[in-house]
């Protein structure tokens, strides 16, 4: 199965939605699209330029995190691979919302031919460019194994033991890391966290988004953890942004 684009949603609930939607449009520079669905449930995140990959849902469970969408040719074909792969299917709504091996969710969704990456934004340049998957220890070989078997994707040498990535295709919105969770953690099932990479200027993006509502949790060497407005973990990291697609 070879994704054509990715989007990243952010699921929030009822009673945040507004709150959490305006913070995530002012960190991204994006113009909020009308909303859609049968419940008003969906809105897009819209950037100066480009096509779009971040999008919103308020979630009639009231939860909130983060999944992915995978842009496919054929929904019914990486479906079948999908499954034969491990991962089951959870609802078909004609996009297919699916769960892997250690329970992350995902949808399998039609490529309607977006390709055009968004450069990164604002006068510090900073993007939202990575989703991280984080698996508690005892899953991660499971669920590494389980997406490079889907993808066929080769590994790619990481610096970080705890730490996987793969040789991905140009093209993407957003790369795919995956992190083994400590054993002092807790987490019983896999999870996700927005990743935007800052460069040397991360803590004035850091700082830039306190004032917008989000509160700083932690600073590790490479990365400041952070809360928005919904109480959703994310980190500004000391990656470079991308200039191009790659």
């Amino acid at each position: 199965m070879e994704p054509r684009w990715i989007s990243v949603f952010i699921d929030q609930p009822v009673s945040l939605f507004d709150e959490g939607t305006r913070f995530w449009a002012a960190v991204t520079r994006s113009a909020v699209s009308p909303r859609r669905g049968d419940r008003d449930e969906f809105a897009t995140l819209v950037p100066e330029a480009g096509d779009a990959f971040c999008r919103v849902q308020a979630t009639a469970d009231g939860s909130a995190g983060v999944h992915v969408d995978f842009h496919v040719d054929s929904v019914l074909d990486a479906v079948s691979a999908a499954k034969k792969c491990g991962a089951t299917v959870v609802q078909d709504l004609g996009h297919v919302v699916m769960n892997s091996p250690a329970g992350l969710t995902f949808c399998l969704v039609a490529d309607h031919g977006e390709r055009d990456i968004p450069a990164p934004v604002g006068e510090t340049a900073c993007a939202l460019d990575q989703i991280c998957i984080d698996i508690p220890a005892t899953r991660f070989d499971e669920e590494v194994g389980f997406w490079r078997e889907l993808f066929g994707w080769a590994d790619l040498p990481v610096g970080r033991p705890e730490f996987h990535r793969f040789v991905e295709p140009d093209g993407l919105p957003v790369r795919l890391l995956f992190q083994r969770l400590g054993s002092d953690d807790g987490a019983k099932s896999v999870s996700a966290h927005l990743d935007i990479a800052a460069g040397e200027d991360r803590e004035t993006i850091a700082a830039q988004h306190v004032v917008l509502g989000a509160t700083r949790l932690a600073e590790f060497d490479r990365w400041i953890v952070m809360r928005d407005p919904l109480g959703l973990e994310y980190c500004v990291t000391g990656r470079s942004p991308r200039l191009t697609p790659a």
